[in-house]
């Protein structure tokens, strides 16, 4: 059965006249008999009784009709129901996000994406970066957003930006009112730090690891707005993405650049290679990579080849 026999079958059965179904089908009646026969041949019997003064439906033809009612509209809605996910006037997509974007940029993003496409939910999953990798790597999101993965790891990557880490200081600390503090005077305080087998944590000790310097962990965390709450309480300090910046802010700590050496790392979308995203996944990673604003403070972060500031 195709749906354009089941059609003509409903045509005709609702007007018991082939005459009137070709005028409602806007078919002529040599088609719209050819279609009928077409349906009568594949199902194996007549669906009507036909004679020179009257169209009648058989027993089976009676049978099928409150089925091709059902078919044709479960046929329609799920046609609509495409539809409206191409034109992105409905549909669902899922992301990862680690915590530093989920927290900082991301919000900005979706407020201009829903303004845009209100009848498309997001979901949103805070998740470290390693998991924003695995979920993206087994199809629990269609969306990634994380630091630039290994070349190794079977990930297809696009930069958004690039994030230099910053030094995170108590208020009252005589580092807090420089303009730059080297890693050398950092790390001669306590230091507080995310839980391995967090990226921060991984990267910062992969740069100092060559040049002689450890980390003097003192304080360890999960949570990027524990870490800030123990550095504006006193208990040491941190490093890191200069894109927590305003949170740290807010926590209660200072921010200063850091150098000697300078650590930084590109951001951007991560997707699954040889599957396609949907629509509104695509939609969204268009608002990523032309809708991400900056906050002021961030280090030499650059989009498209641009350096924002």
């Amino acid at each position: 059965m195709t749906v354009k026999q089941l059609r003509a079958f409903l045509a005709v059965a609702h007007t018991l006249s082939f005459a009137q179904a070709c005028e409602r089908l806007h078919l002529s009646q040599s088609a719209l008999s050819l279609t009928i026969k077409a349906l009568e041949d594949g199902l194996g019997g007549r669906l009507f009784s036909r004679t020179t003064r009257a169209v009648s439906l058989t027993p089976e033809g009676e049978a099928l009709l409150p089925l091709a009612r059902r078919l044709l509209a479960d046929w329609d809605n799920a046609e609509d129901e495409l539809r409206q996910r191409f034109t992105l006037k409905q549909g669902r997509v899922a992301l990862a996000s680690m915590p530093s974007f989920a927290g900082n940029l991301l919000p900005a993003v979706l407020r201009t994406f829903r303004d845009r496409y209100p009848s498309i939910s997001v979901t949103v999953h805070d998740v470290i970066n390693e998991q924003v990798m695995e979920m993206v790597r087994d199809r629990q999101v269609e969306i990634g957003i994380a630091f630039e993965p290994e070349p190794s790891t079977p990930l297809t990557f696009t930069p958004l930006y690039t994030d230099r880490f910053v030094a995170v200081v108590p208020a009252d600390s005589v580092l807090a009112s420089q303009a730059e503090v080297s890693w050398d005077a950092l790390l001669e305080h306590p230091f507080i730090t995310l839980q391995r087998p967090s990226t921060v944590r991984v990267m910062l000790e992969d740069h100092l690891r060559p040049r002689g310097r450890q980390l003097p962990v003192q304080f360890e965390s999960h949570q990027l707005a524990t870490v800030g709450r123990m550095v504006a309480s006193g208990l040491g300090v941190s490093a890191v993405p200069a894109l927590c910046r305003a949170q740290m802010l807010e926590l209660g700590a200072r921010c200063v650049a850091l150098s000697d050496p300078v650590i930084e790392k590109p951001v951007g979308i991560l997707t699954k290679p040889g599957h396609e995203l949907s629509v509104a996944a695509q939609a969204i990673a268009d608002a990523l990579r032309a809708d991400t604003g900056y906050p002021a403070g961030c280090e030499r972060v650059v989009i498209d080849g641009q350096n924002l500031h």
